[in-house]
Formats: C-alpha cells, structure tokens, sequence
C-alpha cells in the first residue's frame, strides 16, 4: 500500500513537470481591487483673540563728537556705564541689556554732517577735523510699564538717540493666545463645514487633514529720533491693544 503511495505520487510530479515544460507555467489567478477617494470636503474658519502686549523693546544711544578719538570715546563710555547701571537699578537684567553697535568716524574739513560740500578730487587730501563715536544698546523690557522709566532714565544719563520701540507678546503669553485663537478657529470651521454640508445635502464623515496659519501682530514701533536731554514732562508711551489670528482648514471625508 505504502509503495503504491510512493509511486503515484511520483508519477504526479513527472506529470507536473512534463506540463509545466509543455504548457508553461500553472496560472493563478488572484482579484485585487483598491480605491482611493481623493475628493474631500473642505470648510475654512479664523479665530481672532485681542490682548496687550506684555513686552517691549527700547533701542537708545548715545553719539558724540571731539577732535580727539579718545575724548568722544570717553563721552560716550561715561553716559552709556551711567544708563546701564541706572537700568538695572528699574530691575533690567544683564542679559535684557545688548550693545547692538559701537562705532567711530572720522569728521572731515570738506563736510558737513556727512554730506560732501564739493565733490572729492582723486588726489585731493581730506583733512579730518574730529570723530563721532556712537553706541546703540537694545534693551528688552518686561513688565512693559517700565518702559517709560527706562526712556527718561536713558536720556536723563545722556542718551541722545532713542527709537525703535516695540511693543510685542511674550512667547507664553503668544503660546497662550494662539492656543485659545486656534480653538475659535476650529469650532468656526466645524461649525461652517456643517451649515453647508447640510444646505448642500452631503453627509460628513472624519476629519482627515488640517491645515493651520498664523499671523503675528505686527509690533508697534517708535521710529528713531534725537532726544534732547533737557527738564520735560514724564514720557508717557502707550502700549495698545495687538491681535493675534489663526486661519484653519478642515477636510472631511463624505459619504
């Protein structure tokens, strides 16, 4: 019995050989089908929140003149020493306080200010009569209502130049406000996406994408200008109110 066994399935494989020699190779057949829905639904919608700004940022300095490097050097060192340790007398850290330029330039005979009286000949030999020297410090501020105090300090100290105010939101309190705008944002495109899906007689299904854009508010800034360091009145410099909007899209399958 086990021999009879053994030889029908060898005859099995010569014959399967044989045919796969003759006929080529046994077809299997196998069905796939696959589909992709590509056409989504999509509904947009803005969260919007208001706030004021809890940061600023102050750019003073101080430039003088002299006939001698040394000399406007020693000028401005002194005013600018005095206005850093008066600033962090308000509670202004070390770190909130960066020089952003030091500079000097010769004064020549054959200008005033730095506009050129006559065109300068090729071989003609300008006479320098003095330098500036100049120093720009940045000074980030928080709590935002000392910004005040930092401007009438600088220029009680000798700045002469101040400008390029800013008022921004700090990073947790932007992190915050986008959280809540982006919310808003969401619950108004759900909202937006269901009123016309149902005018529209389509039938939602899960949210599959979405797509997200936020636009900073634009700091408030201060153009720069000369301040003059004489008796006036407190600076009062106002902060306002910055927006802060989230765009979002959603896409919906349908069904």
């Amino acid at each position: 019995m086990r021999e009879s066994w053994a030889g029908a399935i060898i005859v099995f494989f010569v014959v399967l050989f044989v045919y796969t020699k003759l006929a080529g190779p046994i077809p299997f057949f196998i069905n796939s089908v696959t589909t992709t829905k590509t056409d989504l639904f999509s509904a947009n919608g803005e969260g919007k929140v208001t706030a004021v700004p809890d940061e600023a940022t102050v750019n003073v300095g101080v430039t003088e003149q002299s006939q001698t490097v040394t000399d406007a050097k020693n000028k401005v060192n002194q005013a600018a020493n005095k206005i850093i340790q008066d600033l962090k007398k308000l509670g202004i850290a070390d770190k909130d306080i960066q020089t952003t330029d030091y500079s000097v330039t010769p004064n020549y005979s054959n200008e005033i200010g730095a506009v050129p009286i006559i065109p300068i000949l090729p071989n003609r030999q300008q006479d320098i009569t003095g330098y500036t020297v100049t120093q720009n410090l940045e000074i980030q501020i928080q709590p935002i209502d000392k910004a005040n105090q930092v401007v009438d300090a600088a220029t009680a100290d000798g700045a002469n130049l101040v400008g390029g105010i800013n008022f921004t939101f700090s990073d947790s309190l932007s992190k915050s406000l986008e959280e809540r705008a982006t919310r808003t944002a969401v619950d108004n495109a759900k909202a937006k996406a269901q009123t016309l899906a149902n005018a529209a007689g389509i039938h939602l299904g899960k949210i599959v994408n979405v797509v997200e854009n936020s636009n900073q508010p634009m700091p408030l800034m201060m153009a720069a200008g000369v301040a003059k360091n004489d008796q006036s009145t407190p600076t009062n410099i106002t902060p306002g109110e910055n927006n802060l909007t989230v765009d979002v899209v959603l896409y919906y399958e349908t069904y």
